[in-house]
């Protein structure tokens, strides 16, 4: 597997070169989001806005409204939970293109509850005019600032950083409202996003090897989501759609993929795996996964249990996966 370390930091910089209307606003975390090299290239386009979240999403409010385009760059559980009005009234209400890049989102960092973006997806999707995108690989990275910048209005992102491996060839972009069908089958339909998207393509590799089929979808736009196709898919499988997201299964993909199968009359069963209404602990990437039940060993016992088929996958025999120290200089999990 190739691992790529700080891809947005470098494609940030050649990306910008030609867009002067392009801006960086930063919160007191530029280097831990990648935002240092834009910084020392376009002095004349970084803004350090320090700890004062709200007004850096007002003034960014601002100046869209002047026909620049600014990129905000923090946690992302600084975004949403501490400028929420301001993102409504300054930037989403008036429609105006600021591009928020919310990193560490889900269990991507050990920083407990008060850094956990957990309901993020939730809370942004009921903003009116709102897109949301999830890079789930080091190809997505490199493609979601095209991706954002050519989406008219607002868009939030849940990004990666440091250490990303590369699932997804290079020359297939991620693009908005697009999807990526990983594998096909007709037993499940296994709809995952962001960091899940590896520990799906796991689970789905070994079950194969169970002659258990599963049509496999990577979802990089989470809104907004119109895919009949889908949800066809669903209706004509054998057990039903399975959801696995780094997010609480209360407004993630879970429910967005709920809402869209009632709407159709799809009278199939959805299992969400996800967050169960939880807070989550400070730990590692790799333990809070497992910890809480969205990785492809609990994929996998999901699906023996639906199936009823007796069969045991060892965890050592998954694929390995590349989780980087908490504490490397890529800086992938820590604060």
């Amino acid at each position: 597997m190739e691992i790529l370390t700080k891809i947005h930091a470098e494609n940030l910089v050649k990306w910008a070169k030609d867009k002067p209307d392009v801006y960086l606003l930063s919160a007191d975390l530029t280097g831990s989001c990648e935002a240092d090299r834009f910084r020392d290239t376009y002095p004349d386009r970084f803004l350090s806005m320090g700890i004062a979240e709200q007004n850096m999403l007002s003034f960014a409010g601002g100046m869209a409204r002047q026909g620049l385009v600014p990129l905000v760059h923090t946690f992302a559980v600084f975004i949403y939970r501490r400028a929420y009005d301001q993102i409504a009234m300054s930037v989403a209400y008036p429609n105006l293109p600021v591009k928020m890049f919310g990193f560490l989102p889900g269990v991507l960092t050990p920083g407990g509850a008060t850094h956990q973006a957990i309901e993020d997806i939730s809370v942004m999707r009921s903003l009116p005019n709102m897109t949301i995108l999830e890079a789930g690989d080091a190809t997505d990275v490199e493609s979601v600032l095209d991706a954002a910048y050519r989406t008219p209005g607002p868009v939030y992102v849940r990004q990666l950083r440091g250490e990303v491996p590369r699932l997804f060839a290079p020359d297939e972009p991620m693009l908005p409202g697009k999807y990526r069908k990983l594998s096909k089958g007709r037993d499940f339909v296994l709809l995952t996003g962001g960091i899940c998207t590896e520990e799906g393509m796991r689970a789905v590799a070994a079950l194969r090897d169970r002659k258990i089929k599963i049509a496999h979808y990577h979802i990089s736009t989470l809104k907004p989501f119109e895919h009949p196709e889908i949800i066809d898919e669903i209706a004509a499988s054998r057990y039903g759609a399975v959801t696995l997201e780094n997010h609480s299964v209360i407004g993630g993909l879970g429910s967005i993929l709920a809402e869209k199968m009632a709407e159709s009359g799809c009278g199939k069963p959805l299992y969400r795996l996800g967050l169960q209404d939880t807070f989550v602990h400070g730990a590692s990437r790799r333990y809070l996964m497992k910890e809480y039940g969205i990785d492809a060993v609990t994929l996998i016992a999901l699906v023996r249990r639906i199936t009823g088929k007796r069969f045991t996958i060892d965890e050592n025999l998954l694929a390995e996966t590349y989780t980087p120290a908490m504490h490397s200089s890529a800086k992938a999990e820590a604060l």
